[in-house]
């Protein structure tokens, strides 16, 4: 099964967002692709301040549905694992594209798993790990750049920790890590900020149930997953 290393950039952060660049590596056969692409809908000036990409660099470029870009990732993700850091955005914008992902790592849920540090986004641990890559941040070339030493990385911190010895049993530890979400300690926002969830549970549990009605509210794509379930073990819902 090979490894397919992708990052996107996009018309906005709204589930309804669109592909403006795609750039991925075959880890396994060393193909590398990195395109841009002219959206159907406009791209936010908030997303431009990000990514740098304007209207005016994609007017000329291709449209990506019925493109062969992709057919050949629909190809490739059928049977194949996708790589992403906060793989659940880029997995919602392929199917925006009418690509379907079957099975992923996300090395941002991996990393906060496996890691020690004080900031998971992907640029961040590209300096903390030390990594030494021509690339630009906030670009989706520049960021597979980043994607493939962090996997590797990942790779081998979960070699050691639990013991595994084939690269198939990484590959599917990864990928329960993917899935099993966080329990936080700490809060890192509101009036309750460096307050661990247990302190706040026993002085003021009414505020972690406004907390969960609230955020539980939200669409899947917009929820914090990792608060919605450290919210409900401390609830016991």
């Amino acid at each position: 099964m090979q490894i397919i290393a992708l990052d996107t950039e996009t018309t906005g952060l709204a589930p309804t967002a669109r592909l403006v660049q795609l750039a991925y590596k075959n880890l396994t056969t060393g193909e590398v692709v990195d395109e841009y692409f002219k959206p159907p809908v406009p791209i936010l000036f908030t997303a431009m301040a990000t990514h740098h990409i304007t209207e005016k660099m994609v007017e000329d470029k291709p449209v990506f549905k019925g493109s062969k870009h992709q057919t050949n990732l629909i190809k490739i993700l059928k049977d194949n694992i996708l790589v992403a850091h906060n793989a659940g955005f880029d997995i919602n914008i392929l199917k925006n594209e009418g690509v379907k992902t079957n099975k992923h790592i996300d090395t941002l849920r991996v990393s906060m798993h496996l890691l020690n540090c004080d900031r998971y986004n992907i640029q961040y641990l590209r300096y903390f790990l030390g990594f030494e890559i021509d690339g630009v941040a906030h670009n989706a070339s520049g960021d597979v750049a980043v994607l493939e030493p962090l996997f590797e990385h990942l790779k081998n911190v979960a070699k050691e920790k639990f013991s595994l010895n084939s690269d198939d049993e990484i590959i599917e530890k990864l990928i329960e890590l993917t899935q099993t979400p966080i329990l936080l300690k700490v809060f890192a926002f509101g009036k309750y900020a460096g307050k661990t969830f247990e302190e706040v549970n026993k002085e003021n549990s009414s505020y972690l149930k406004w907390l969960y009605e609230n955020e539980s509210k939200k669409d899947l794509l917009n929820q914090n997953e990792e608060l919605v379930y450290t919210l409900k073990k401390y609830l016991n819902i």
